[in-house]
């Protein structure tokens, strides 16, 4: 059966063509959450119990740095005062699977993105469609560059701080395993979003919510917003939230030039309208 227009489409079948896109994105997920269950060794030894180890990268280079400038720090620590317990019978088995699904939510961004492209390209104009490459290639890069920030940096500040937290000697740090996970998966997932900032902004300019002005008028609440998100997802130190926030704040600027760009290119398409009507 030939796919309807989209001038033609009725509400219940704009519906039914995002149920498909979705389930499509969805079977994808799964298949590669099925994947990163097999390879569970990789996943959890290496991936997720990676920036539990004092070898991780990260505290390497902070540990170099700290030496160089002669300041005591705990990212020269042997190992962390701390270990990862389960408390429950089915901890493990439940870890194991969530953990798969998110995994497979990441390994398979590219394609989520390029349905979601999909069910939107039938209602932009064939010149904005000529760039849907451009637009998936771009999603896909700033979501695994803030996957990358947000295991790389945020996640191991984050350990960091609250691994060798203690409020008394009394107190040994056994964590559950649901909680160290969610420390990373959360991190890693909402670094990822935060970086889809400029293609957010993208969209909210095209359908005629956000301006350039809008943007600039509001920079210094952003600036505030911006701070207290850093706070949140990282430990409460200026250092550490300084980190997170310069990206952040570059991401916001560069969307302000992209909103600018696009509502430059919706005045000309206007001015050409009215010069050929």
């Amino acid at each position: 059966m030939a796919k309807k227009n989209v001038n033609e489409m009725s509400f219940l079948d704009h519906l039914e063509d995002l149920r498909w896109h979705l389930i499509r994105a969805t079977i994808a997920i799964l298949i590669a959450g099925a994947v990163a269950f097999i390879f569970s060794n990789f996943i959890f030894d290496t991936i997720i119990f990676g920036p539990k180890r004092m070898s991780f990268p990260t505290y390497k280079w902070l540990c170099n740095m700290s030496q160089l400038i002669g300041i005591d720090t705990t990212f020269c620590l042997d190992e962390f005062p701390f270990r990862i317990q389960n408390r429950t019978m089915a901890g493990q088995f439940s870890a194991h699977i969530w953990t798969s699904i998110y995994a497979g939510l990441v390994i398979a961004f590219p394609y989520v993105i390029y349905q979601f492209w999909k069910f939107l390209s039938p209602g932009l104009h064939e010149t904005e469609r000529r760039y849907s490459k451009g637009f998936i290639v771009i999603s896909t890069l700033l979501f695994f560059l803030g996957v990358l920030f947000g295991y790389y940096i945020v996640t191991p500040l984050s350990i960091n701080f609250l691994g060798t937290y203690s409020v008394s000697s009394e107190i040994s740090n056994e964590i559950d395993i649901s909680s160290y996970i969610s420390l990373v998966r959360s991190s890693a997932l909402a670094s990822g979003i935060i970086f889809e900032l400029p293609i957010i902004i993208y969209f909210l300019t095209k359908i005629g919510l956000v301006t350039p002005e809008i943007l600039k008028k509001y920079r210094k609440f952003a600036l505030v917003i911006v701070l207290i998100l850093s706070a949140i997802i990282t430990p409460p130190d200026i250092a550490s939230q300084v980190i997170v926030a310069i990206p952040i704040l570059v991401l916001y600027q560069v969307s302000i030039y992209i909103s600018r760009i696009v509502v430059k290119n919706q005045k000309k398409k206007e001015k050409r309208d009215v010069t050929s009507s």
